[in-house]
């Protein structure tokens, strides 16, 4: 486990440096051109041509819709901007720029766990609670569309816009046929197709069908709209420029949810990922990622959360398996302001969408908690209107308290929202998995 008071490792640094400006500073290229940097790309020049984003990420790039810039910039620069900030009061900080990897693994990988067990007939199971032996996939509905109460919701995130920060996306995946997707990739020499399979399975769990014609269920927020960018290569990884600039985009696309199924095991707090999130949040825009995916709880190793979830300002999500224990592999919180686990969703053989001929596929990881807390986000939008700091309120709020402590699980497992109650004064009932749920 890495201590937490040493400084990045090595290894998960690219040489490059992101710069954090103060909110809304006028002058930010500016700034950079006066310590030398003089080529440095503005993200709202390439925001309508998507095809070109990747080539601008590899070089010197601003991002204008968080304030954000990554620069390659020697020792003598760096000190003169420092010196400059100080001098004309203007709050900047200096980061190294940290490489993220994929946070999913192949089912038949993962720690073994207790299947689930299909329910007996007549055999009443309160939303909310796992039945005897766990939740299990059916014929119609994974076992996580089923436990999140989202398989019979009324809500299909219509209208929302939810972007998934992976590695692309399979369009031609028969079971989007006639979805309105939009997609980037911000992979230099890197199309938006999905050459790796991850970014499909986890848009699937997020945003795909509910009915299959026949087969399996498995999307949360069916109607949402898709937003897919590619921010990781075919390989599973990608830098902070990358996923920066998909934040940026999805930001300035207007989404209210943000997906990342990433991230790199450092225990620090990221100092750019503070900043994104805390503008993402005034924007509108709500930022979900996995808390990873480090620990080895059966041989007593409770890991830590990495960045970008451990920013006070993203939402980190935990993993659950079938009974609603916590998934061997699941983080726990860190001590401290961020690295906070803030809610838990399904994230233990948990099947979905795979690019073709595969179609589907089963994955474990706080990677596929993730995208299962982003659709029920979408959900929870389009039902209440809320946005931003509401919304994660609300999330937090709705979710079902669990057994397990909260440096495991947060607020507990993060459910659909209730039907409309017409009694409500706002519509609104009591949602009937409002309580604690045992092992």
């Amino acid at each position: 486990m890495q201590d937490p008071a040493q400084p990045f490792p090595e290894h998960v640094t690219t040489g490059r440096s992101v710069v954090v400006f103060g909110v809304d500073d006028p002058d930010a290229r500016g700034m950079l051109a006066s310590c030398g940097l003089t080529d440095v790309a503005d993200s709202r020049d390439f925001a309508t041509s998507p095809e070109t984003a990747g080539h601008v990420c590899s070089g010197d790039t601003y991002f204008a819709e968080l304030g954000i810039a990554v620069v390659r910039a020697d020792a003598e620069q760096l000190g003169t901007l420092r010196a400059t900030a100080v001098r004309e009061h203007r709050p900047v900080s200096v980061s190294p720029e940290i490489v993220h990897r994929l946070l999913g693994q192949p089912a038949d990988d993962a720690v073994p766990m207790e299947p689930g067990v299909p329910v007996e007939p007549g055999v009443p199971v309160e939303p909310g609670a796992p039945p005897p032996g766990g939740f299990t996939d059916t014929a119609e509905s994974t076992w996580g569309l089923t436990a999140t109460l989202a398989a019979g919701s009324v809500h299909t995130g219509r209208g929302i816009r939810v972007a998934v920060l992976d590695t692309g996306f399979d369009a031609g995946h028969p079971d989007f046929a006639g979805r309105g997707v939009v997609a980037a990739s911000f992979i230099e020499g890197e199309e938006s197709a999905d050459g790796h399979g991850h970014g499909t399975h986890c848009i699937g769990t997020a945003c795909g069908p509910r009915q299959t014609g026949g087969g399996r269920g498995y999307g949360v927020a069916p109607a949402a709209e898709i937003y897919a960018g590619k921010v990781l290569s075919n390989a599973g990884s990608g830098r902070d420029a990358n996923i920066l600039a998909g934040i940026d985009w999805a930001v300035a696309h207007g989404c209210a949810v943000v997906s990342l199924s990433l991230g790199a095991d450092v225990a620090q707090v990221h100092p750019p990922y503070v900043a994104a999130g805390r503008r993402s949040l005034a924007r509108g825009t709500l930022i979900v990622a996995a808390a990873g995916n480090n620990a080895h709880r059966s041989v007593g190793d409770f890991g830590f959360v990495g960045a970008p979830a451990n920013s006070p300002f993203v939402m980190a999500v935990g993993a659950l398996d079938q009974q609603l224990r916590v998934a061997d592999f699941s983080a726990r919180t860190l001590p401290g302001r961020g690295g906070q686990v803030d809610v838990a969703a399904p994230g233990v053989q948990v099947y979905s969408a795979w690019p073709m001929p595969r179609r589907y596929h089963t994955l474990s990881g706080t990677s596929m908690a993730t995208p299962h807390v982003a659709g029920l986000a979408a959900l929870l939008a389009e039902a209440t209107g809320l946005r931003g700091r509401e919304l994660w309120a609300e999330i937090v709020q709705e979710a079902v308290r669990l057994q397990a402590p909260s440096v495991d699980v947060g607020a507990g497992l993060a459910v659909a929202p209730p039907p409309p109650d017409p009694a409500e004064p706002d519509g609104r009932g009591t949602h009937p998995a409002a309580r604690v749920v045992g092992p």
